[in-house]
Formats: C-alpha cells, sequence, structure tokens
C-alpha cells in the first residue's frame, strides 16, 4: 500500500518537478522572493495581537478621530489678540447662566438664604437616601461619614503634614455638627456646596442641582441625629440607653 502510494506522488509530482526546472533562474527567484514577502502582513499581524505597545495603533481611516484642534492657552493668530480662548461676549448670557428660579438654583429667596426647600421638591425618604449616597461619595471624604471632620483625607493630611511632606499646612474640614454651621439656613448649606467656602471647592458642576439638595437635607438628618427631642420619636421610653440618666429632666 506505502508503494502504492509513493508510486502516485512520484507520478504526479515529477512532471511538476521536471517542469520546475526548466523555469528561467529569474522566475525561481522572483516566486521566492514574493512567498517571504507574502509572510510579511502575516508576521505584523502575529505580533501586534500578542505583543505589548504603548503606542497607538495603526489608524489608516480617521473617520475624523484625528483632527487638527486649539487647546488652553494655545495661540490663534486668527484674532487680533492672538488667543485661542475667547472671552465672553460682553452683554450676552449663556443658555445655563440664566436663573429664573433663585429659590432653587441658588438658594436664596427674597434676597435672604432660603429656609425652606424649593416647593417642587418632594422631601421624603427617598430624597434622604439619595443625598447619603451623593454625600458618601463627595462629602465623607474630608468631612466623615458622620460630618464630623474627620474623613481619610484629613487623616492622611495629617499624617503628610506631620512628616513634611507636601507643605507644612493642612486646613482641617469643618465639623458639620458645629453651632455655627447647625444654625445655618438650607439655602445657605446649598450655596456652599455648589459654589465652595474658604478653602472648600465648589460643586456645582459635579453634583446636579436637585442632588444637592438631597445633600443639604442628608446633612440636615446628620444633626438632628446628634440632638434629637426624644419626644419626637414613637415608644422612646422603651429605646435602650446609654446611661441610666440618659433622656431624663432632672
Amino acid at each position: 500500500m506505502g508503494n502504492l502510494i509513493k508510486q502516485i506522488i512520484d507520478d504526479l509530482a515529477k512532471p511538476f518537478l521536471d517542469d520546475l526546472k526548466d523555469l528561467p533562474l529569474w522566475i525561481k527567484w522572483s516566486a521566492i522572493v514574493i512567498t517571504c514577502a507574502a509572510t510579511i502582513p502575516l508576521a505584523l499581524i502575529f505580533r501586534a495581537r500578542t505583543a505589548f505597545s504603548d503606542k497607538p495603533r495603526i489608524h489608516f481611516i480617521q473617520n475624523m478621530d484625528n483632527q487638527p484642534k486649539y487647546v488652553s492657552q494655545e495661540v490663534n493668530a486668527l484674532f487680533l489678540d492672538g488667543r485661542a480662548m475667547r472671552p465672553r461676549v460682553e452683554g450676552t448670557i449663556a443658555r445655563s447662566g440664566m436663573v429664573g428660579d433663585t429659590h432653587y438654583f441658588m438658594g436664596v429667596g427674597d434676597g435672604e438664604w432660603a429656609t425652606t426647600y424649593p416647593s417642587f421638591i418632594t422631601v421624603d425618604s427617598d430624597l434622604l437616601l439619595r443625598g447619603q449616597g451623593r454625600f458618601n461619595i463627595y462629602c465623607s471624604p474630608c468631612h466623615g461619614a458622620g460630618g464630623f471632620g474627620d474623613g481619610l483625607i484629613h487623616h492622611r493630611a495629617n499624617q503628610l503634614v506631620e512628616t513634611g511632606v507636601n507643605g507644612t499646612s493642612w486646613v482641617a474640614p469643618k465639623n458639620l455638627h458645629e453651632d455655627a454651621i447647625k444654625a445655618q439656613p438650607v439655602g445657605q448649606l446649598f450655596n456652599t456646596i455648589t459654589n465652595g467656602v474658604r478653602t472648600m471647592s465648589g460643586y456645582g458642576s459635579q453634583i446636579t442641582t436637585e442632588d444637592r439638595w438631597a445633600i443639604v437635607l442628608y446633612m440636615k438628618a446628620l444633626q438632628l441625629s446628634q440632638d434629637a427631642d426624644p419626644s419626637m420619636v414613637s415608644n422612646a421610653e422603651s429605646l435602650p440607653r446609654k446611661s441610666a440618666s440618659e433622656g431624663s429632666s432632672e
């Protein structure tokens, strides 16, 4: 059986090999060069699929993915002042800059800090839970989960100050349970979250308006949790106390 297969192969290959020997030398070398060149794209594809590189991929069809643009502080000769960043046109207001409801967007009513929440905001447990979530994300890193100004950033900053790394001073975040802060109206707290105060940056560009009001609601809930009147809680007499004198009228 093996001899038969070998005979068949020889019969088929012999005429081809004979013809191949008769081909001109330049054709043989051309075939070798073309065969080697054909393996190059396959080798490049294999390398791209298996190797790591910090350079961008080959991008033949741009599809407007990369196009000329001006970045911050860049020079633009098109304008007389040479600035690519154009100042606001005098006397104009951006679409998002017009504030009709100062109570909702600024926390101000009749020229004073608002003492109530906007009328169309429903103050309920859902809004409180939303405020808790936003507070834990944006506020607790500095002010702490309980609002006592003992967040992780504060502890880390104190460590850096003590070791003389990255500066020598640190302004501690405010304790939200201080009397001065507890006395602030909700509109003032909303304004502080929006625009910042002292060394605290504003979060108006990061937190939506309704979420800022939700945070204010949760802050008030935190403050109330520290000095709430027991009479406001049903069956407060039956709840356990830290000490025997807690809650007594004496």
